[in-house]
């Protein structure tokens, strides 16, 4: 993620390669907030989010359910993130976190139904997956927009 983002300019982070594509700082953005609101929700704790300044530091008001998911591109063109530091220092926060979260976790915790919303129910164990393959494509989709910049 740091590669994808650093050093880029507030401009170079809102550029898309193409109309209706993501753009760095949205993909980056998209991915810590996603992790930060499913740890969260797990943990049974505050989004990182909510605390501090984050939200106006990304151009957004502080909403937990604003993820992401199935932006529109206004919506997306709206993540506006002040810097390539604030990626980085939201990301590093939310993923200190979820380290010390997983650290702490034994084999049997991931058995933990933690969503009944679904069939069959989510466990701890899909939902720590889905997670990091949701971080996984979205960082490498960054990646590549980089390399495209």
């Amino acid at each position: 993620m740091r590669s994808a983002v650093h050093d880029l300019t507030p401009d170079q982070l809102r550029w898309a390669p193409a109309p209706g594509a993501n753009p760095i700082g949205w993909l980056v953005w998209h991915l810590t907030r996603v992790q930060d609101d499913h740890i969260a929700d797990v943990m049974g704790a505050e989004q990182i989010y909510l605390t501090g300044d984050w939200a106006p530091r990304f151009g957004l008001k502080p909403d937990p359910a604003d993820t992401g998911y199935a932006h529109s591109p206004t919506q997306v063109a709206a993540v506006a993130p002040e810097s390539a530091q604030v990626l980085e220092d939201y990301y590093r926060a939310v993923h200190e976190r979820t380290i010390a979260f997983v650290s702490g976790l034994s084999p049997a915790d991931l058995d933990r139904v933690v969503d009944t919303a679904w069939d069959p129910p989510v466990t701890l164990g899909v939902r720590l997956v889905s997670v990091i393959d949701d971080d996984a494509q979205h960082a490498g989709q960054a990646a590549y927009v980089r390399g495209l910049l």
